[in-house]
């Protein structure tokens, strides 16, 4: 048992010593290839089991001929580990240069495709990882560039939109300085007009920048959406009476929500508004109130316009989008939608749209008060 014991411990000192020197060397390299590393830990291992052999055979006095033997074999055994480790690490190497070389396409704008061939579990788990953040980078760059569309549409429609009142408040007033205005008042209260609807825009775009820059401030009371939708409904009848619209309110629960009456009032007056433009003449647009499955309040619009194409339905809450027919002032800014969706989700709802027979409905879902 002793001798086994003081074997032991000879080999454990031999290879002690091949390990440190092994350390430092790896210290010494660490900013050098994987090449070199794998092959340098195949040589701590072989130069271990050397040492540790030479130190037993110095121990135990072999002859010659038996350290001799020991050694060869050991020597052998340290050509084939480190052929082997250099086969490794070459193999490994060329497939981190493959991985880099393919990773380099994010700086170009491009998508990153997983080299061919086979790979450690390590380097496939990086493959994967890197595929899952091209998408997520793609997704991310068609949003910036639906964004900056939806801006450079928005201040081309805003600057059409804010160019013809202006041009008309111009006209009119050099009219009313120089005299020949034929009907003064009426000129005035066309001048009061077009200032009432450019206050509006620029209140909607005061509205929307706060959306946008997250101070929107709520100030959330309960309230039942019986009530709310009645006074979105009285507020909206003089235009639904003007275009000949009927407003529809009989399918109204009233539930508790837990809202921001001035915001929500706004939010149903803004599909309100948008539903009443897009129904033709002795057309009919209805306002109801339900419960959802999920446990929260379903708000929807529903009105005759005939529907949405299926292509523009992804759009049609975005800033500054208006349609491909509507491009004349009665249609908006193209704000009325998106700020519908930002006041929405800041009350931790959603916003959306689909089509139903003759038109399409508006659904906002907010969540029930406790009882």
């Amino acid at each position: 048992m002793r001798d086994t014991l003081l074997i032991a411990l000879f080999a454990f000192l031999g290879a002690a010593a091949a390990g440190l020197l092994g350390a430092g060397v790896l210290l010494l390299i660490r900013r050098r290839s994987l090449t070199e590393h794998i092959t340098v830990v195949a040589a701590v291992a072989v130069g271990a089991m050397f040492a540790g052999t030479l130190a037993v055979a110095q121990a135990m006095f072999l002859s010659a001929h038996d350290l001799t033997v020991v050694t060869t074999v050991v020597a052998m055994a340290a050509v084939v580990s480190l052929a082997t480790a250099l086969l490794l690490g070459r193999w490994v190497a060329a497939r981190s240069r493959a991985l880099t070389l393919a990773a380099r396409s994010f700086g170009d704008g491009g998508d990153f495709t997983s080299p061919d061939g086979p790979a450690t579990a390590e380097l496939a788990a990086l493959s994967r990882e890197l595929e899952a953040t091209s998408r997520k980078l793609a997704e991310s760059r068609d949003r910036e560039r639906a964004l900056e569309s939806s801006r450079r549409e928005l201040v081309a429609w805003i600057s059409h939109d804010l160019r013809t009142p202006l041009a008309g408040l111009r006209a009119m007033s050099e009219a009313l300085e120089d005299g020949v205005a034929a009907d003064p008042d009426r000129y005035l209260r066309q001048i009061r007009a077009e200032a009432e609807r450019l206050n509006d825009m620029v209140s909607d775009l005061f509205e929307l920048s706060r959306i946008h820059a997250g101070t929107l401030a709520l100030s959330p009371s309960r309230i039942s959406v019986y009530d709310l939708i009645g006074d979105a409904l009285a507020g909206a009848d003089p235009l639904a009476r003007e275009h000949g619209v009927r407003l529809v309110g009989d399918r109204v629960e009233p539930v508790p929500v837990e809202v921001d009456g001035k915001e929500m009032s706004r939010v149903l007056g803004n599909l309100l508004i948008n539903a009443i433009r897009r129904t033709p003449a002795d057309g009919t647009v209805a306002v109801a109130a339900e419960r959802s499955p999920d446990g929260g309040v379903v708000l929807s619009v529903t009105d005759g316009c005939g529907g949405i194409p299926e292509e523009d339905l992804p759009r049609v809450f975005d800033t500054g989008w208006r349609g491909t027919d509507a491009r004349t002032p009665p249609a908006g800014a193209g704000l009325g939608l998106a700020i519908v969706r930002g006041i929405v989700e800041a009350h931790h709802g959603r916003a959306a749209v689909r089509n139903v027979s003759g038109g399409c409905r508006f659904e906002v879902t907010l969540p029930m008060a406790d009882v």
